[in-house]
């Protein structure tokens, strides 16, 4: 029986190369073919082998250099020649990383899969940021929600933001008008805090804030690019109260 080789989904964080696990940082030592993302750091893919072969399939906005479905079909083709595959994402490869589609797509082909978790966009930029996305006095409640996808707006997000809670929007710059006007519908105060992190964990990481209602000025004004998270809550008011209070300390 011909060898098969082994699909590994491997997250990459937010983009800090000493924030991957160890457990990711050896398979990417170690591969011979890489099969990575467009948001995945240079500085990451760096740590590859001289002689491995590095395969982009980076999606941007209405322009995907490889469709979804041919990813699947190039991950199982490599494994079913007997190669390994690293295929590398960035953040948590299960979390808007599409990973359930490629482990469906290994299995469905008799292919072993193994996933090697990362940390997650959401928790890298926010810890980066120093802002917490729970806090006892401000927020129990996460949720992670996509804000570029059809149908936007009539996505139920109720209940999802507003006070003791936080919400995370990955993929949400393009459509940052339409989502403070579907919050404010929905009953969201206007001047409900609001951050947004671009590039986060990474040396060029801004972290810009604006009242909802005035966050596609914000996103406008400050040219913000992806990588992006909005982060919506009380919670990111609290960080310019955790960092006036480090200011005084160092006085």
């Amino acid at each position: 029986m011909a060898h098969v080789g082994t699909i590994y989904l491997v997250g990459a964080g937010p983009g800090d190369p000493d924030l991957l696990t160890l457990r990711a940082a050896r398979l990417i030592e170690a591969a011979r073919i890489i099969v990575h993302d467009g948001l995945v750091d240079p500085a990451i893919l760096d740590l590859a082998h001289p002689d491995a072969e590095l395969v982009s399939v980076a999606k941007r906005r209405s322009k995907h250099t490889m469709a979804q479905e041919h990813i699947n079909a190039l991950l199982v083709r490599v494994a079913l020649s007997g190669r390994d595959v690293v295929r590398l994402k960035g953040g948590d490869p299960f979390i808007f990383g599409r990973g359930g589609e490629e482990a469906e797509a290994a299995h469905a082909a008799g292919v072993p899969v193994e996933v090697i978790p990362g940390i997650s966009a959401a928790n890298g930029a926010a810890a980066a940021a120093q802002i917490a996305l729970t806090h006892r006095e401000a927020s129990s409640i996460v949720s992670f929600v996509a804000g570029q996808c059809k149908g936007l707006a009539e996505q139920d997000w109720a209940g999802l933001a507003g006070k003791g809670r936080t919400l995370v929007i990955y993929m949400g710059v393009k459509t940052a008008p339409q989502i403070a006007e579907k919050l404010m519908e929905d009953g969201l105060a206007p001047d409900m805090p609001v951050a947004v992190i671009e590039n986060g964990a990474r040396p060029e990481m801004r972290v810009l804030r604006a009242p909802l209602a005035g966050l596609p000025d914000l996103v406008e004004r400050e040219a913000v690019v992806s990588p992006a998270l909005i982060v919506i809550g009380e919670v990111t008011a609290r960080e310019d109260a955790l960092a006036a209070l480090a200011r005084e300390a160092a006085l």
